[in-house]
């Protein structure tokens, strides 16, 4: 009987030990997503493939990634991460037009998009869709080129940014 009883034990441990750990909401404590050195070079086509879709979707001409713009998003991404602050400044007082000047980027921009998360790049695309000042940037009909970048803390917290260019 002590065998019994000390293998069911042993089983409803390991059975609690598999169950989600559960927040004050009762929903599912998530742990931080991190980027994996594996992950880095697939993250910026996993969102342009997503963000086409999106707008193939919603009949617009599909984006290219733009290596002008990728850089004047990772800049961004990092310096609001210095300024522990989601905004579309930077510390130096630059627009989002500044800082597509400074890549030599020749278009436009169409708008800009950002986010400090814990979330994946597809959840926050998911999060920004839902928004309409932030969905109307991504499915602009004027918009040909897409930058997107990010940076991660140690903690895992992430700056994402999205730049829409003519």
């Amino acid at each position: 009987m002590i065998r019994i009883l000390t293998v069911l034990f042993a089983l409803a441990i390991g059975l609690a030990a598999c169950a989600p750990a559960v927040g004050p909401d009762g929903k599912p404590i998530r742990s931080a997503y991190k980027i994996s050195a594996g992950e880095r070079g697939k993250i910026q086509f996993r969102m342009l493939d997503s963000v086409n879709a999106l707008r193939s979707a919603a009949g617009s001409a599909p984006v290219e990634l733009n290596a002008a713009l990728n850089a004047a998003a990772a800049t961004h991404s990092r310096d609001m991460s210095i300024q522990n602050r989601p905004w579309h400044f930077g510390s130096d007082g630059s627009s989002p037009i500044d800082r597509i000047n400074r890549v030599g980027y020749a278009g436009g921009l169409v708008g800009e998009t950002i986010s400090e998360t814990f979330e994946t790049e597809l959840e926050t695309l998911a999060a920004w869709m839902e928004q309409p000042d932030t969905r109307r940037i991504l499915m602009a009909p004027e918009a040909r080129n897409m930058g997107f970048a990010w940076h991660q803390e140690n903690n895992g917290k992430l700056w994402w940014t999205l730049v829409m260019g003519s």
